[in-house]
């Protein structure tokens, strides 16, 4: 029993692990994306992204070999010490099961990535999604900046009567809370410091 919850939890964080490992790929093509679109003025295409894509994958798998190496020479070294761990990663006989699972997730993650790395499929699928979180921040932006640079008051129907709330508002919140700081700012600056006074 306790095997097969091991089992599941080991699968449950290789699928984590490749989930960050995608949204990682996905956030350095949206900004290769936008980088080629918007400074270099290009034009979209998918590929033209490839090799950005692959490389990117390829790059998560060698960090996750590194950490299954980390994990193995960490394992080795922990084999027969019995005493008292110094710290987080001083580890003991106890934790060379973990460290052992550890070094086989980092490499299921790392195999899966390379094998990703070789679809083209996956690739032209991670571009595409890249290609719309480059645009749905391209979009947001550009509708940020048209609502500020519109707002126009004599456009708003109801400025008149929200600019006098706004000035209601003012006098009878903002400006009594900054009275109020001004003068606690005050009494701090007067009052005679700790150190000062008398022991």
């Amino acid at each position: 029993m306790a095997t097969r919850q091991a089992r599941i939890k080991s699968s449950e964080i290789v699928a984590e692990g490749l989930y960050i490992a995608s949204a990682a790929t996905r956030l350095a093509l949206k900004n290769a994306i936008l980088v080629a679109l918007l400074a270099h003025g290009q034009d979209f295409e998918v590929d033209a992204f490839l090799a950005d894509a692959r490389d990117a994958l390829l790059a998560l798998a060698a960090e996750a070999e590194a950490d299954a190496e980390r994990a193995h020479r960490e394992r080795k070294a922990a084999s027969g010490r019995y005493s008292d761990s110094d710290g987080t990663h001083d580890y003991r006989s106890r934790d060379v099961g973990n460290l052992r699972r550890r070094r086989k997730q980092s490499l299921k993650i790392a195999k899966e990535l390379r094998e990703r790395a070789g679809d083209e499929d996956e690739l032209r699928k991670l571009i595409a999604d890249a290609r719309e979180a480059a645009w749905g921040e391209v979009a947001g932006n550009i509708d940020r900046t048209l609502r500020i640079e519109a707002a126009r008051p004599d456009l708003e129907p109801d400025y008149e009567r929200m600019r006098n709330a706004r000035m209601q508002a003012l006098r009878m919140v903002d400006l009594p809370k900054l009275r109020s700081q001004r003068r606690g700012a005050a009494a701090s600056a007067a009052a005679p410091d700790d150190a000062d006074a008398p022991g």
